[in-house]
């Protein structure tokens, strides 16, 4: 690039010589804006349509993940060849579009254009990545065909789609009849074997490869890092991650993500941060998976500092990070990013609509999640789509509405419905009190029920304080998933309401007898970058005294105001009966207090709770809300609650 540069500065005209090796050059540094600029130059130096100047063109734009860009160029050449076919089936692989790389292979035998090694490449690449195993057998007649099964290329491609559609079997023929395997091949089956969860296969098999004199490479340790990542053992991964010469991002992103499957997303965000301490450039799928590390934490701030890199990457045009970008933004309480990233996409899958649709589900903003399903196209609606659209009617008690979606997705859309699809349904007819009509459709399911459709109906039985229903559906819970404890816990709730001591006792006694115990609440908010969690009568964080002076001076106005605490709160939420300092030091009410004395005023708080809000909460922050003058955005299991002057965005339905 340097040279290039150098060349035009010393009055050079650069010719067709010139800009294939400088458009590679933009490729392998995945540096599109550089790439635009030197295309405006083909044009003026009029080598637009040169078939090698077009086909590294194409290479180029599909390399920085541009395939709108890649479009226009392929559209306009005036004669396509094998390699401007295999550079557009390659970059449909390599932005994760694999069904459309499968579209245009079909289509360029169809015009006549005779595939090579290089194609059935990228074609197999294409059926790995979305796991099409009829389709890659289809190929492996044809490679067979045309006599290129022993092609060494061709054949490590065939073990890997093998592999990774989930068929060793075939994967292992291909193996067996190879003359000659290489670290490629060696690699490509213990991968395989990680991801069909045969861990001790894999090591068997990496002990085999060098016995047989073939020396592991980076991807070979990148796989057992990967097998024990998956296993759950990250300490074994980070033993084998420490000993490898140096690493690149294919590893990191596995370290990263394993720590995201375990829970620990702080320690998923630091390594991150480590990576490119160590000069390493994130993939597209980091950012994925650091995203959705912020999403769950709540971390606004770094959700947005990710995305500033994305932009500085160039992958905003990702469809992937793009959906993560989304689902961020709508879990961290920020629809006005969500919807702004959604307009700036080029392009939308199921996943972003589905995001941005739940996301209004979330906010309470029913209506708008159905604008939004009208208009997206038949091809992007999923099972995936039909929740949110249940959740959607059930979080705005649209019962009708929600029982002709249901009803339409066999008949209009040809979905199936699933476990997941009864129980929205099930908790619709249960929360607006159709308790009895719930629990026949749980009797009349093609499936067996699960402890997710009984606990939706046990809720709905607390909800309206139906003891005879709730005491059933109870023990159908209980059976269903003997290990949880919530069934417990809220049949002990339904006891309280109804003023049957005695019995919520007998419950409470049973639960702790078989060792279960309740999730303890806990409340996150982010201030200065960095994550603070409260649970109940939090005594550890440092600034506890100021956060308890600042409750003192908050209860004084709410009282003022006519607020009242719900005593009996206490009795239906806390392990013992334990006296008003419990209520008003709730985590949810610490995190709203700490925020208050931490931030400008006037700005909004964020907060997460990984358990429903408590009322008592919920109309304490109705109030505080008001007394402030702030917005305080809360997300807690069931939804969105976005309270300003008084008044909650789900209307105290939730």
């Amino acid at each position: 690039m340097e040279l290039f540069h150098q060349l035009q500065q010393e009055g050079l005209s650069p010719d067709r010589y010139t800009f294939v090796p400088v458009l590679n050059a933009c490729a392998s540094l995945q540096a599109l804006a550089e790439g635009r600029c030197i295309h405006k130059q083909i044009i003026q130096s009029g080598f637009e349509s040169d078939l090698f100047v077009g086909n590294s063109l194409i290479d180029m734009y599909a390399k920085c993940a541009s395939m709108e860009d890649t479009w226009r160029v392929f559209n306009k050449m005036p004669s396509c060849d094998v390699v401007s076919w295999n550079a557009m089936i390659s970059g449909h692989v390599k932005c994760g579009q694999g069904q459309k790389a499968l579209r245009l292979f079909q289509q360029m035998v169809q015009e006549g254009m005779e595939p090579d090694h290089i194609t059935f490449v990228g074609v197999l690449n294409a059926c790995a990545s979305v796991v099409a195993l009829e389709e890659g057998r289809f190929v492996h007649e044809q490679i067979i065909q045309r006599g290129l099964e022993f092609d060494v290329f061709v054949s490590n491609s065939l073990v890997d789609m093998y592999a990774k559609c989930g068929s060793m079997e075939d994967a292992w023929r291909v193996f067996n009849k190879m003359p000659l395997h290489d670290v490629v091949t060696w690699n490509a089956l213990i991968f395989g074997h990680v991801k069909c969860g045969q861990g001790y296969k894999a090591l068997e098999l990496f002990q085999q490869m060098q016995q047989e004199g073939v020396q592991p490479n980076t991807i070979t340790f990148v796989g057992l890092i990967d097998m024990y990542a998956k296993c759950g053992s990250m300490e074994d991964a980070w033993r084998v991650f420490n000993k490898m010469a140096s690493h690149d991002v294919v590893s990191w992103n596995i370290m990263i993500l394993g720590h995201l499957k375990r829970g620990q997303r702080q320690k998923a965000l630091q390594l991150f941060k480590q990576m490119q301490q160590e000069g390493i450039k994130p993939a597209p799928n980091t950012f994925v998976g650091v995203l959705n590390a912020c999403a769950s934490e709540v971390a606004l701030e770094e959700g947005r500092h990710a995305h500033e890199q994305i932009i500085q990457s160039g992958f905003e045009s990702d469809v992937f990070v793009g959906s993560s970008l989304i689902n961020m933004y709508t879990k961290c309480g920020s629809m006005e990013d969500a919807l702004r990233v959604f307009k700036e996409m080029p392009s939308h899958d199921v996943v972003s609509w589905n995001a941005l649709i739940f996301g209004h589900v979330k906010y309470g903003q029913g209506r708008k999640s159905l604008e939004l399903f009208q208009q997206m196209q038949l091809a992007d609606i999923n099972d995936a789509t039909f929740v949110c659209l249940l959740s959607t009617c059930n979080h705005a008690s649209l019962v009708y509405e929600g029982l002709s979606y249901f009803d339409s997705m066999g008949s209009v859309y040809s979905i199936s419905t699933t476990v997941e699809h009864y129980a929205c349904i099930v908790d619709l007819l249960g929360r607006s009190g159709h308790l009895q009509e719930a629990l026949d459709l749980i009797q009349t399911m093609p499936f067996q029920p699960n402890a997710a459709v009984w606990m939706a109906l046990l809720s709905s039985c607390r909800i309206h304080s139906d003891v005879g229903m709730g005491e059933h559906i109870a023990k159908q819970a209980l059976e269903a998933d003997p290990g949880n404890a919530a069934g417990y816990v809220l049949l002990s709730n339904i006891y309280a309401a109804a003023g049957k001591w005695d019995l919520r006792a007998n419950i409470q006694q049973q639960r702790k007898e078989r060792g279960m115990k309740k999730n303890l609440g806990h409340t996150w908010i982010e201030v200065n970058n960095k994550v603070h969690t409260f649970v109940v009568d939090d005594q550890d964080h440092p600034c506890m005294l100021e956060i308890h002076a600042e409750l003192e001076r908050l209860l004084e106005h709410m009282t003022h105001e006519g607020y009242v605490p719900e005593t009996e709160i206490v009795l239906h939420d806390v392990e013992q009966e334990e006296d008003m300092l419990c209520l008003c030091h709730h985590s949810e009410k610490l995190a709203i207090a700490f925020g208050l004395i931490s931030t400008p005023p006037g700005t909004p708080l964020r907060i997460t709770k990984n358990l429903r809000v408590c009322g008592d909460c919920h109309t304490a922050s109705k109030f505080i809300s008001k007394i402030v003058g702030r917005a305080i955005l809360m997300r807690d299991t069931n939804r969105f609650h976005h309270f300003e002057d008084g008044i909650c965005s789900c209307r105290d339905s939730w």
